[in-house]
C-alpha cells in the first residue's frame, strides 16, 4: 500500500467489506471525539485532511470516487463535529451530540441534498472531497441549531 492509498483509505478503515463509508466515518468519530474538548485542534485535523485528502484522492484515485476513499468521510465527520464542542468551558463533551453529528453527516452524505449532490457529480478530487466536506458542514449547522433551540 502506498501513502496515498494509506491515507485515501483512513489507514485502511475505507477497505471494511460492507459499508465503507460508514466504517470510515465512525472511525473519523472515534479519532475525533478526544478533540471535542479542543476545537482549535479538531478544526486544525479537518483542515489537514481535507488538504490531503485531496491529494490522495487525486493521486490514489485517479478521479473517481471509489467506494474505498474514505478520508473524505473523515474530513466531513471532523467538520460536523466542531459544532459539538461544550458550550462552557467545565462542561463535559459527553456523546449525545457527536451521536447526533455523525447520523446528520451520514444521512446528508448518502442523501446528497443540493450542494452535496452538485458536488458529488463532479469526478475530480475536488467532487470527491466537496460533497462530504459540504454535508459536515450541512451537519455542524443542524446541530448549531438544535443546540440553539436546547437553550
Amino acid at each position: 500500500m502506498n501513502l496515498a492509498r494509506f491515507i485515501a483509505t483512513f489507514g485502511g478503515a475505507g477497505l471494511a467489506p460492507k459499508a465503507p463509508g460508514t466504517v470510515g466515518s465512525l472511525a473519523a468519530l472515534v479519532v475525533g471525539l478526544p478533540l471535542v474538548r479542543r476545537p482549535k485542534a479538531l478544526a486544525a485535523a479537518a483542515g489537514v485532511a481535507t488538504v490531503a485528502g485531496l491529494w490522495a484522492a487525486h493521486k490514489a484515485g485517479d478521479g473517481e470516487d471509489h467506494s474505498w476513499i474514505v478520508i473524505d468521510e473523515v474530513a466531513g465527520m471532523w467538520i460536523s463535529l466542531l459544532a459539538c464542542a461544550p458550550l462552557e468551558s467545565k462542561q463535559r463533551a459527553g456523546f449525545f451530540w457527536p451521536l447526533i453529528a455523525f447520523g446528520l453527516f451520514r444521512l446528508f452524505d448518502i442523501t446528497k441534498p443540493g450542494p452535496v449532490g452538485m458536488l458529488d457529480r463532479k469526478h475530480n478530487a475536488i467532487g470527491i472531497m466537496g460533497d462530504d466536506i459540504v454535508a459536515g458542514f450541512m451537519a455542524a449547522g443542524c446541530i448549531k441549531l438544535l443546540r440553539a433551540c436546547k437553550g
